[in-house]
Order: structure tokens, then C-alpha cells, then sequence
């Protein structure tokens, strides 16, 4: 497939798809057939097609210009046998340029969903090349102009992405260095690299990396083996510098998606059914084809209008005669009875693989072995991502070729559910993902994509297409609700013999237990999901933690020990102790007794590469059984870590958002509709919520760097639940637990 003359850098495609761009997709968390897609951590299940640069044809320069090109190669073999392929070329995991102006550009198919991963991104390739990080350009999510990537996901930008740009910035300073000592006609060890410029001290010349790059065009392709500065000498990456573009941010210059504006644009609306399970009965759209200005599109289920004002094209909607057919569908009342019966259908879990579970030992010999035994379900509800800013998408046609400005995770693979949705090749559709409003997650489909592109068409003008807030909250997908079953068993002496934990629906990830126990049988079931769902931050790591810890507690107080060191005490993983003392320090535990209605909560988890603890203390109002978490503190340890203010951002706003989930969110749902909609009916933390946060961040430049977005909010959940056991005597064993208060 040849690329055309307008976009030298497209990738071709090495194989296509099979689904059609809206159909379920399984996420191999949830393993339900009504998931709508899946989570790609996992990917032996990822079938996009896989892009591949053709390096032998040196074309980068047709849209970078001249200069210096350092092209990340991947080795693609062990994807390739994955896939079912046979041997393939390496693949580009990222490419960086220096022009002849000794601008530093750099090219990632990564979204800025955020996450602030502009900023740390740029810091380590400012470490690499010795410059300021405002020296640094990011080109980010843009499929005609950046390698191809699986998406933004699973926190991995940062041990793979941060990684691999460390090495192509480390090969770029050394061919720089190489560039000098030739034209310099010195020893390349006599030379330094500093502030864009590569200096001899003895002769004190100096040359800037424009003046090396000038009138070449130098292309290097590097491996994973280039050598780059180890932690402990950082002076750029490691510290706490500023956000990029902070200044547009906070006075509201920065553009995220919804803010595109492009010539003629008009505005999109789309025709949603009563209910979720309905199908288009009979429509008529007459009123609104007489409306001026308006373009009305009917393709089977699809039925959407374009106007000049949004308006005017809620005006069109409404205009719209249609009538839904609606099936019976299961109601939140009988939600848990239903996964419970559904069990094991929808697709794989079990003991082990996707499942993420094992069988070891004998559950009836460590049973048999206990002095006490604890057996326990856990429920968990529905929640909504709740984005700031819902799902939004312009569509553009010219020439035969779509772009699409969208807020999305995964520009390539809303490229390829573009192309597929109007049969035409993947290089004549652009995705660009401007910064996206939040995603946790959320944003791996955007079905609006397609909905603004369809409207373009039949316009023939860009369209823009941005969901509501009650359409965001019923169409898009859920965090996938369960049942977790617990059987666990404990000598007098206060150590584990026996460990049973199955999760129905819910997912797989971090549902192995990190305590040493000789007897255990944990597995994932999927069952068949009457709501739409798919990832969330943390995936079901939050809901397996929190029954985990919530049974170590339940143990701990049958054997009348404290609940820190009952948990050390059967707890080698040194990481996972780490962060236990050290929340414990920082919260005071043991040095004081909770105040009256007041408790004390501790949980830990490790998901990702990455470690928590926290403590929580809650008070409980007596009359109205309001539960207020007072104070919240977390220790964070993520290896070496890149930027630490931004980091503790992180951790912060992900303890307050695992509050919500605690404590009161939850999808309300009954006869296919969605019953809370909205911010006023769909409670999330506001600032009265606010607890006083203390967050230790544990520092390991021993260690490689990994992701941080999600696992930080893993432990909050069982910390609260444990401090209102303690604060009000009663076990809480659902989530949310206290949307109504707790009784004591």
C-alpha cells in the first residue's frame, strides 16, 4: 500500500480488522460480552492492525526538514508471533528531531489525557540532551505525523514511552558530540554538552545544535542498548519543574477538543434511544429536513442532524418523530443476583492466565489448619467516569481524506474504526487528539468520532459533535460492577493457612493476594454485564483490594492483633512493607486512639509496578450516620520518580476520586434507563469532601520508573471501610459503602 505524497510519514497497514467500529469488543478485565471493548494490557486480545515505518526509505525530512532524525527501534519479533505473523520489520516506538535551528522536536503517539506526561516525557529527554525542558516540543497523538502507537493506557507511558525517549535523546547527544568533535577536529572526550550547545573547554569553542545540524540531513536508528544517565545523576527529570504550558492552562488559552473550531463548522446531534436496549422502530424526519441550514442523516440505527448552532440542531432533534422498541432488561435491584447466575459465561477466566488467578496447596488442609475462619461477599456497584469534559469530536472531509479532531487514548485505533466504518484505507483518515479533558480510561472508544465524521460527510462542511452530560453518563461505559466471594482462614498466632477469593465480573486485575499463604484457590469469572463496560482507572484492582484488605482486617481483629502488624507479619514483598511503615509513620499509627465516633482505617496494594498504603481516620455523625473522612494519608512508591510535585498531584487526585467510589458512587439503573444522569443526582467529591491529605512519596532511583496513574487509588476504599468498622462497629461490604450514612 503506498503512502501518499501529502503524509510521507503514514504508516501502512500489516493487517486488518475483522469487528465493526462500534460492535462489543471484550476487555479482558471484565470478560463480558456486553464489554465494549477491551483493556490492552493484555495483548495476546489487542487485534488492531500493527503499523510499521518503512526506515529504508529515509523520508522523515519531507516533513521535518533537515537536520538530525534519531529513530527508537522496537524489536517487533515477540508482537509479531503474538499476532500470528511471521518475522516483520522493527517497529518505530518513537522518533526525535534536531533542525537546522537546533529546535528539539519529538514525535510519540501518547495522548495527554491529563496526566501531565507532556511535561515528564519532556524532562527526560531534556536530561538526555542537557537542555531546558522549554527547549523540547512535544508532538503528540497525531497519526499523520507521529509512530504508531497502541494507545495511552494501563501506566505505561512512563516505563515504556519515558524509556524509550530517554534512549533516543541519549543517541541523538551522541551523534551531536560525533557531529562536533569532526568538525572541531578534537578528541570527541574533550567535549561537553550543555544548554543546546556542545563546547571544547580547552579551546573554548562552542557550536550550537544548529550549527551541527545545518545543511544535513543525518538519519540513526537506535536499539534499547544506548546507554542514558542513571537516576542518580539526574538534574532535569527527577525534579519538580513546572507544567508545561501551566500559564495557557490555568487563564484558559489552552485548547482541549471541544474547543476546536474550524471554517463553517456546524454542530451535530445525534438521536439517542428511551432506553439502552432499544432498537429504531419507525422515524420521520420531514420537520427537520424543512428546517434552513440543517442536514438530517438516516443510516439504518443511525439518525443525526447538523445545524449552525447548537441550538438549531437540538431544535432539529427535537423536531424528529421516532418510535423505540425496547426489550426487557435487568434492573440494578437484581444486578448482583444476575452476575451471580451468570457466572462464567461472556468469556475466560479461571485459576490462571488472563485470569490472573492461581491454585496452589490444599484449601481443606489450611482450613482444617485454622483457629479462625472468615467468609464474606462483597458487592460492587456500577460507576461513571465523569469526565470534565464529555466525549467531543470535529469532523473534517476534503480531497477524499477525514480528519478528526477528538479527545481519545487511542488515536490509531479510532483511525482504524474511522476507516472501516467508511471503507476507505487508514492513511486517508488523520486523528488528532488535541488535550483531552480527563479520560481514566473512559476514552479508549468516542463513538462521537464517527458521529461528527458521519455528519460531515452528508454536510459536505466540518461538523463538531459534543455529547451532553446526560449523554455521557448513560452511553458511554461503566466501571464493571461484581460479586467477590472470601473464604480465608487464620491460626491463634495470627498467621494465614488458607486464602479463597473468586471475582465475578468485576476483573482480574491485582486479585492475587501479595501475603504468603500456603493454601489458595483465587480466580476471575466473567459473567454477562446488562450495562455497557469497560476500563476505569485501576481496572477491578480497586474492588479486589478492598475485599482483600477489608478480610485482613476482619483476621486481624479475630486474633485480636493490630492491624499493621498482622499485615507485616505476613508480608515479605519488601516494596509492599515499605510503603506500609511508611504510611503508618506519617499517620501516627499506634501513637494515639481515635477520638469518640472517630476511627482508624489502614490498606495497602500493589498494582502495575507500583506500591500504596494509606491510613484514613473518619468520623461518624451519631444522628445522621454521615461519614466525613478527616484525614487520608498515602505513601506512593513508583521506582525512580520523574517529576515529584506532579507525581504527588497524582496521588492526590486520585485518593480524592477513589473517595467517590467509596463512598457514594454509584449508576442507578432500572428498565434500560439510567436513573442518574447528571452531577446533581450522580454524587461525586466536592470540596467539603476534602480530607487533609499527607502524602509520602518513597523515592527508588535503584529502581526503573513506572506508571502512577492508577494504583494510588486502590487503597483508599479499604482504609475508609476499616476506619468506620472501627469509628461505628459496623463491616461494610459493598461500594459504595455509605451513600445514605452508616448506622451504627
Amino acid at each position: 500500500m503506498s503512502r501518499p505524497e501529502s503524509s510521507p510519514l503514514a504508516p501502512r497497514v500489516e493487517n486488518g480488522f475483522e469487528s465493526s467500529p462500534l460492535a462489543p469488543r471484550v476487555d479482558p478485565d471484565s470478560r463480558s460480552e456486553s464489554a465494549t471493548l477491551f483493556e490492552p494490557e493484555r495483548y495476546e486480545l489487542y487485534e488492531e492492525p500493527r503499523y510499521h515505518f518503512d526506515l529504508d526509505r529515509r523520508d522523515f525530512f519531507k516533513l521535518a526538514g533537515g537536520g538530525l532524525v534519531v529513530c527508537l527501534l522496537l524489536d517487533a519479533e515477540a508482537p509479531a508471533q503474538r499476532f500470528g505473523g511471521g518475522n516483520r520489520p522493527r517497529e518505530l516506538g518513537a522518533w526525535l528531531h534536531v533542525d537546522e535551528k537546533g529546535q528539539v522536536s519529538v514525535y510519540t503517539g501518547k495522548a495527554e489525557v491529563g496526566q501531565n506526561i507532556r511535561t515528564s516525557l519532556s524532562q527526560v529527554v531534556a536530561e538526555e540532551l542537557k537542555l531546558p525542558v522549554s527547549a523540547v516540543q512535544m508532538v503528540m497523538a497525531d497519526t499523520d505525523r507521529v509512530p504508531y502507537d497502541m494507545g495511552t493506557f494501563g501506566s505505561r507511558t512512563t516505563p515504556d514511552m519515558a524509556a524509550q525517549l530517554r534512549r533516543a535523546a541519549a543517541a541523538a547527544r551522541e551523534l551531536l558530540l560525533d557531529l562536533a568533535a569532526e568538525q572541531a577536529k578534537v578528541e570527541r572526550g574533550t567535549l561537553t554538552v550543555a544548554d543546546g550547545q556542545v563546547t571544547h573547554p580547552p579551546s573554548k569553542r562552542s557550536f550550537t545544535f544548529g550549527e551541527l545540524t545545518k545543511g544535513k540531513k543525518l538519519t540513526r536508528a537506535v536499539g534499547a542498548a544506548e546507554k542514558v544517565a542513571p537516576p542518580g545523576q539526574w538534574k532535569v527529570a527527577g525534579t519538580s519543574v513546572p507544567k508545561v504550558e501551566a500559564e495557557a492552562i490555568v487563564t484558559g488559552k489552552h485548547r482541549y477538543a471541544s474547543d476546536v473550531r474550524r471554517p463553517g463548522m456546524l454542530h451535530g446531534k445525534v438521536l439517542r434511544p428511551e432506553t439502552l436496549n432499544a432498537t429504531l422502530a419507525s422515524v420521520n424526519v420531514k420537520a427537520a429536513e424543512a428546517m434552513p441550514g440543517v442536514t438530517v442523516v438516516h443510516d439504518g440505527e443511525f439518525v443525526g442532524v447538523a445545524a449552525p448552532s447548537v441550538h438549531q440542531a437540538e431544535q432539529a432533534l427535537a423536531a424528529i418523530k421516532a418510535e423505540w422498541k425496547s426489550a426487557p432488561m435487568v434492573s440494578g435491584k437484581e444486578l448482583f443476583d444476575h452476575l451471580k447466575k451468570n457466572r462464567g459465561a461472556g468469556g475466560r477466566g479461571g485459576f490462571g492466565g488472563r485470569g490472573g488467578g492461581t491454585n496452589q496447596g490444599s484449601m481443606e488442609k489450611g482450613l482444617a489448619a485454622a483457629d479462625h475462619k472468615v467468609q464474606a461477599e462483597y458487592t460492587i456497584a456500577y460507576i461513571a467516569h465523569a469526565p470534565l469534559e464529555p466525549r467531543a469530536a470535529v469532523a473534517e472531509w476534503e480531497g477524499g481524506k477525514l480528519t478528526v479532531w477528538v479527545g481519545t487514548q487511542g488515536p490509531f485505533r479510532v483511525r482504524g474504526d474511522l476507516a472501516r466504518t467508511f471503507s476507505i484505507p487508514p492513511e486517508r483518515v488523520r486523528v488528532i487528539v488535541p488535550d483531552t479533558g480527563s479520560a481514566y480510561g473512559g476514552k479508549h472508544t468516542v463513538e462521537a468520532a464517527v458521529e461528527a465524521a458521519r455528519l460531515a460527510k452528508a454536510a459536505g462542511k466540518p461538523v463538531k459533535v459534543v455529547w451532553t452530560r446526560a449523554e455521557e453518563f448513560t452511553w458511554a461505559y461503566f466501571r464493571p460492577a461484581g460479586v467477590i466471594e472470601v473464604t480465608a482462614g487464620v491460626t491463634k498466632d495470627g498467621l494465614l493457612t488458607a486464602w479463597e477469593f473468586h471475582n465475578v465480573n468485576s476483573g482480574g486485575s491485582a486479585i492475587r493476594t501479595p501475603y504468603e499463604v500456603p493454601n489458595q484457590r483465587v480466580a476471575f469469572h466473567p459473567s454477562r454485564s446488562p450495562l455497557r463496560q469497560g476500563s476505569y482507572r485501576a481496572l477491578a484492582a480497586t474492588a479486589n483490594t478492598f475485599a482483600r484488605e477489608t478480610v485482613m482486617d476482619d483476621l486481624a481483629h479475630a486474633v485480636k492483633a493490630d492491624p499493621l502488624e498482622f499485615r507485616l507479619k505476613n508480608l515479605k514483598d519488601r516494596r509492599l512493607r515499605a510503603v506500609l511503615e511508611a504510611a503508618a509513620k506519617q499517620f501516627g499509627w499506634g501513637r494515639a486512639k481515635p477520638a469518640a465516633r472517630h476511627g482508624f482505617g489502614i490498606a495497602c496494594g500493589t498494582e502495575k509496578g507500583s506500591y500504596v498504603a494509606a491510613c484514613a481516620e473518619v468520623r461518624v455523625d451519631g444522628p445522621t450516620g454521615q461519614v466525613q473522612v478527616v484525614r487520608l494519608a498515602t505513601a506512593f512508591e513508583c521506582g525512580a520518580v520523574l517529576n515529584p510535585d506532579h507525581l504527588k498531584n497524582q496521588v492526590e487526585g486520585a485518593a480524592m476520586m477513589g473517595l467517590g467510589g467509596a463512598l457514594f458512587e454509584e449508576v442507578q439503573f432500572d428498565k434500560g434507563k439510567i436513573l442518574n444522569a447528571a452531577f446533581a443526582r450522580y454524587r461525586v467529591p466536592r470540596f467539603g469532601d476534602v480530607p487533609e491529605l499527607e502524602t509520602v512519596l518513597l523515592d527508588r532511583k535503584d529502581l526503573p520508573s513506572a506508571g502512577a496513574g492508577e494504583t494510588p487509588i486502590i487503597a483508599v476504599a479499604p482504609a475508609v471501610g476499616n476506619a468506620i468498622f472501627q469509628a461505628a462497629g459496623v463491616r461494610l461490604r459493598s461500594l459504595p459503602m455509605a451513600p445514605h450514612g452508616v448506622k451504627a
